[in-house]
Order: structure tokens, then C-alpha cells, then sequence
């Protein structure tokens, strides 16, 4: 019963078509910033590592190099503060977590791209 409850209540947090990407996939992260009372949107570009939780607590991690320094952020799926996530290129990753790729630096860092058709 309780569970049935709880389900209930994430469901409105949901949103109704969540963005479609993988672990290995390059994408822009548009978030909302709010600074004092103008809000902007700030993009965060990066390769999905990770992906973890289910429903409203799922999270995906975004790991990008900045001035030769490595830079990984969280992110909660169905936040209303992500606008959108644009997909810019799909990587061939056979692991669901990509953490080996935070000891590597430069080349070694890109994944080879996975071709839709």
C-alpha cells in the first residue's frame, strides 16, 4: 500500500518525456542559473559516465576536462532546472560505468563513435 502511495507521488515529479541518451554519449547539458532575479541557462558539455537510481532520483554524472583539469558533475534526470539535453555524439562503450576514464588524459580520454543509422 505504502509503496502504491509513493509511486503516486513521484509520478507528478516525472516529466512526461525525459531526454533519451546512454553511458558514452557526448551531450549539452542546459541548465537554469538563477542570479539575483535574472535567470540565464548555462551549458554544461560533457561524456555521460554513469547512471544510477530509478524514477525521481535518477541521476547521470557528466564528466568533462576543463584547463587540463578533470570536472565531473551530477545531475538529477527529471530536475526542472535541466532544460534540455542534446545528444551531440553517441561513444561505443561496453560498460555501464565509465570510471576508467577519469586515469586518462588527453587522446586516450575520446571514445569511438557509434554510428545510428
Amino acid at each position: 500500500m505504502s509503496q502504491a502511495i509513493m509511486d503516486l507521488v513521484e509520478k507528478t515529479s516525472l516529466k512526461e518525456n525525459p531526454p533519451e541518451f546512454e553511458i558514452g554519449d557526448t551531450v549539452d547539458v542546459h541548465l537554469k542559473i538563477l542570479e539575483g532575479n535574472k535567470e540565464r541557462v548555462q551549458v554544461f558539455t560533457g561524456v555521460v559516465i554513469a547512471r544510477s537510481g530509478s524514477g525521481s532520483r535518477e541521476m547521470f554524472s557528466v564528466r568533462r576536462i576543463v584547463a587540463g583539469e578533470g570536472v565531473e558533475r551530477k545531475f538529477p534526470v527529471h530536475s526542472p532546472r535541466i532544460e534540455k539535453i542534446e545528444v551531440k555524439r553517441s561513444g561505443v562503450v561496453r560498460r555501464a560505468k565509465l570510471y576508467f576514464l577519469r586515469d586518462r588524459v588527453g587522446k586516450a580520454v575520446r571514445l569511438k563513435e557509434r554510428r545510428r543509422t
